[in-house]
């Protein structure tokens, strides 16, 4: 699934009716909080701040992968469906012993660090990090500051310039490299 810039408590707490397959549309309004890991002992809370409430904007990619997603999920609710604990979320367990409560913050940031080193990729990298990379592509794509601000639920415009002053540095230094390239190729 392509990358929205959904915090990673965000994504746990994720439920179905918040996707707006037809607006394409994602409602947040919770987070998943469970510090002790125990999957049966999560919360779901309000964001932090008002601003990280928030409706994204979603591509067609990503409600085909949501909806065949969905299905599979069907088949796991009805081979367990004695167990399933049904609350609607969209990421959730399909163990044995169980399934249907949602994913926890630690099992994706194992899950991530699995694939990165199968992958042979940066083992640095985390859930946070790919947020990061989806302000810079933002930013590399020539949406605005506001934008970026309200995709991405920060109050604080500092907080989303630090990346994005990060990536603008980048592009300068890119384009001042490929002029001189051009003017050598003259």
């Amino acid at each position: 699934m392509a990358y929205t810039g959904i915090r990673a408590g965000e994504l746990c707490a994720l439920k179905w009716r918040d996707i707006d397959f037809e607006g394409q549309t994602i409602s947040i309004s919770k987070t998943y909080y469970n510090p002790t890991n125990n999957r049966k002992e999560y919360k779901l809370l309000t964001p932090k701040t008002p601003t990280a409430v928030r409706i994204i904007d979603i591509d067609e990619t990503v409600l085909n992968e949501l909806s065949m997603h969905k299905l599979v999920q069907k088949q796991t609710m009805m081979k367990h469906r004695d167990i399933y604990h049904n609350k609607d979320f969209v990421f959730a367990s399909i163990d044995e012993d169980l399934p249907g409560y949602p994913f926890y913050i630690k099992k994706i940031e194992n899950r991530m660090r699995r694939l990165l080193k199968i992958a042979a990729l940066n083992p640095k990298l985390t859930p946070h990090s790919l947020r990061h990379t989806h302000t810079s592509l933002l930013s590399q794509a020539g949406v605005g500051l506001p934008q970026i601000m309200e995709r991405l639920g920060h109050k604080d415009e500092d907080t989303t310039k630090n990346v994005y002053l990060h990536v603008t540095k980048e592009m300068k230094k890119e384009a001042s490299q490929k002029f001189k390239e051009l003017m050598e190729n003259l």
